[in-house]
């Protein structure tokens, strides 16, 4: 299936969609539900978009942005 064949909801860059949802975000961060909506609050983290009345994603960018940012720890 070609990409401009996807619905609009399903568009990627690559092979990562363009929102994530809050799994994909777990998953990616390896952070908790309460760590990243705590992060949220204190503007540590970045603000997930509103996608729809009772939905939201967080921009793929952003979030690679964020993780880049973080310190890595080597042994």
């Amino acid at each position: 299936m070609d990409q401009t064949e996807l619905p609009s909801h399903v568009q990627t860059v690559g092979f990562l969609p363009q929102m994530l949802r809050l799994p994909a975000v777990l998953k990616v961060t390896g952070l908790g539900r309460s760590t990243v909506y705590r992060m949220v609050a204190e503007h540590t983290f970045p603000a997930p978009v509103k996608l729809a009345k009772r939905a939201v994603g967080w921009r793929h960018d952003d979030v690679q942005q964020w993780t880049a940012g973080r310190p890595s720890t080597s042994r």
